[in-house]
């Protein structure tokens, strides 16, 4: 039996300053294996386990496949546990200007991955989490990020998320959303929720 394959598969931006980016892609995903559709996901810069999402997709495993190309929390045991939230201490992200060899490492790892994925035929939507963030670290360049989308097959949806996505990947782009933020938990002292935020 043949399973469902897209008609037409576009480029969607999910971008902006607040919440919501990778959830609005992890709904996506959620949607299209309801139709039988395939998902890859590849998180930039993420490496720790104690996303919840995590779990969920291993549930789903093959229809959903994830990939990670990031730091790891020095907290993601106690964090995985429920022992502690996320702190926020920094030790699993990337600051401008301080990328070490192994974050562009990983990153260009990822990128090969995003490749070989995007290319293979077995996957409907394919998407680059965080890839914005990892342009605007330039741990990955425009131009290669360009080169990836034009390789894509016809049938192929990409989804792109992460803050400041360039002007370039905008245009490129047959859907955008910009997450705005208007308000936070944040903004009156409520850290990271388990199950909320991560």
């Amino acid at each position: 039996m043949t399973r469902a394959r897209l008609e037409k598969g576009l480029i969607q931006v999910y971008t902006g300053n607040s919440k919501g980016k990778t959830t609005a892609a992890l709904g996506l995903a959620l949607r299209a294996l309801g139709h039988g559709f395939k998902v890859y996901i590849i998180q930039f810069m993420k490496g720790s386990s104690y996303y919840g999402e995590l779990f969920s997709l291993q549930r789903l495993y093959p229809d959903i496949q994830l990939a990670q190309y990031g730091r790891n929390c020095p907290h993601d045991p106690m964090i995985r546990q429920g022992e502690m939230q996320c702190v926020g201490c920094g030790g699993c992200f990337v600051r401008k200007g301080h990328a070490t060899e192994q974050d562009q490492v990983m990153a260009d790892r990822a990128m090969e991955r995003a490749r070989e994925v995007i290319t293979s035929g077995d996957y409907d939507i394919v998407i680059l989490d965080e890839l914005s963030n990892a342009l605007w670290f330039e741990l990955v360049t425009i131009e290669a990020a360009l080169e990836l989308l034009k390789a894509k097959p016809d049938h192929v949806e990409v989804v792109i998320t992460g803050r400041n996505t360039p002007p370039e990947i905008l245009e490129k782009a047959h859907l955008v959303t910009e997450m705005r933020e208007i308000k936070h938990p944040y903004q009156i002292g409520v850290p990271s929720r388990r199950g909320i935020e991560y």
